[in-house]
């Protein structure tokens, strides 16, 4: 019993398997499942496909972490979106560059570091 733990949990801890390329989604299915009007479904559709063509050419670009994460996040039951799928791995990418390339630092030319002015408000007083 206890030699099949280890199999057990690696199975539901390990991501989703990732390849080279982007998953085969339904779109059509995804667009008609959010309804609207022909117009709404076309625009649905040319959103799917817009996001696939971008996932295709930066697909190598996203780690593979974020893949195997975003894809199990943009997959509900049996529909799915490029576009859910894009944007996730866009933020994810994002979060770590932030992280890694701060633009403000909190601090001015130099070591003194930036401190909001005074506004004059003072919190907790009733006055």
């Amino acid at each position: 019993m206890l030699l099949h733990l280890p199999i057990v949990v690696l199975a539901t801890v390990s991501p989703v398997a990732v390849s080279d390329t982007p998953p085969k989604f339904n779109t059509v299915r995804e667009c008609a499942f959010e309804g609207g009007s022909t117009v709404d479904i076309d625009r649905c559709s040319r959103d799917e496909a817009t996001a696939l063509r971008q996932l295709q050419r930066e697909w190598t670009s996203f780690a593979g972490a974020d893949k195997g994460t975003c894809v199990g996040g943009s997959t509900v039951g049996d529909f799915a979106s490029y576009v859910e799928l894009l944007t996730c791995l866009e933020m994810a990418r994002d979060a770590v560059s932030a992280n890694t390339n701060p633009q403000d630092s909190g601090t001015k030319s130099g070591s003194e570091p930036t401190r909001p002015g005074r506004t004059g408000v003072t919190v907790g007083r009733g006055h």
